[in-house]
């Protein structure tokens, strides 16, 4: 029996087949057929597919967040980004007492172009204080940046957790002191009349001060910031090494690795990528040595071994009054960091590693 054209076995005849619309009035009708939230909702998966979340999602998803940082992002533009427009007063010779406002004398005060920069050029005590700068970074960055790591290494290798709690609970205490603190406790112990030098003469010794000798000084200060600052250093550390797997360190042990062999190849490079970038980030600062330290201990050693560039524009700028050329020290010193930034980060690509930021 044949089938007749056109129908299935079963006597019925297929759908007929939709026609695409050629026409763009058809095309239109097609397009006003198709729901609003149907066309929002092919909107919003094409945006996924490329990787794009629209505004108004992130907004709703991301409002909590947002609101709880906005105080912070405030103040953070109100104290560090707005006062970078007070530097245009470096290229002036700025008098805040022109007029009865000190914002308004900045349009007031003369201009005198690069001549702060090129006066600051010609001073010997702008010279002594970079150079007494550079050789205490180079002093901490050798004497103070491996001390955290080392004691990282040292407390990660305590098997019990509560003395480890307690040794790092001890070694962090001391960042939460001030530099007046910090201070006062190496005057109580290393100064003329501190502990050491009492006991030495009680026994017939001869006494020392070593809280005003010039000669140590630079070793003096370095103490003090290890005291002080190691402590957080060793939190970073700990961070970073609670992120590598025991697995590698069970598997290396049944290799035959010792513990030192463990360490060089597993816990070191884990490190790696954190040292680079603290060390990008302290070379950055390699002008920035410190401030209230050095003006604690000023008059007890002489501006000749403690003054360095945050003392040296304090000096200029608020004591003396001269707010152009402390302005045109500063904002030298600011430039040479952000190229020191980029320098350390380019040379740490270079070792295979992130640093501040991607390549």
């Amino acid at each position: 029996m044949s089938v007749t054209a056109g129908r299935r076995p079963d006597g019925t005849r297929p759908p007929a087949a939709v026609e695409e619309p050629t026409s763009a009035v058809a095309a239109a009708t097609v397009k006003e057929s198709v729901p609003r939230t149907a066309r929002g909702a092919g909107k919003a998966g094409r945006a996924r597919k490329a990787g794009k979340v629209p505004f108004r999602v992130r907004w709703r998803r991301d409002r909590p967040l947002i609101l709880m940082t906005s105080p912070v992002i405030a103040l953070l533009l109100l104290f560090n980004y707005v006062p970078l427009l007070g530097n245009v007063v470096a290229f002036q010779d700025y008098d805040p007492y022109v007029t009865d406002n000190g914002i308004t004398a900045v349009f007031h005060s003369p201009w005198v172009g690069v001549e702060q920069f090129s006066r600051m050029l010609d001073d010997p005590l702008f010279w002594s204080a970079t150079k007494n700068t550079i050789v205490l970074f180079g002093l901490q960055l050798v004497l103070f940046f491996p001390v955290p790591i080392v004691l990282a290494l040292v407390i990660n290798s305590v098997i019990r957790p509560r003395v480890r709690a307690v040794a790092q609970a001890i070694m962090y205490l001391p960042h939460f002191f001030s530099w007046v603190l910090v201070v006062t406790v190496f005057q109580q112990i290393l100064g003329g009349a501190g502990i050491i030098a009492q006991t030495l003469e009680k026994h017939g010794w001869s006494g020392f001060d070593l809280m005003t000798d010039a000669d140590l000084f630079k070793y003096l200060v370095t103490a003090q910031a290890v005291w002080k600052d190691a402590g957080w250093g060793i939190i970073v550390f700990l961070a970073a090494l609670s992120a590598v797997s025991t697995d590698l360190y069970e598997a290396a042990a049944m290799d035959g690795a010792g513990r030192w062999r463990r360490m060089w190849h597993i816990t070191l490079p884990a490190l790696r990528p954190v040292i680079a970038l603290l060390l990008v980030l302290r070379v950055g600062d390699a002008l920035s040595v410190g401030f209230e330290q050095f003006l604690l201990q000023r008059y007890a050693v002489g501006a000749g071994a403690s003054e360095v560039l945050d003392t040296y524009v304090w000096n200029m700028g608020i004591q003396n009054g001269d707010f152009s050329y402390a302005a045109a020290v500063g904002l030298a010193k600011g430039l040479i960091g952000v190229c020191l930034v980029l320098g350390a980060n380019k040379f740490a690509h270079l070792l295979g590693e992130q640093g501040v930021y991607k390549k």
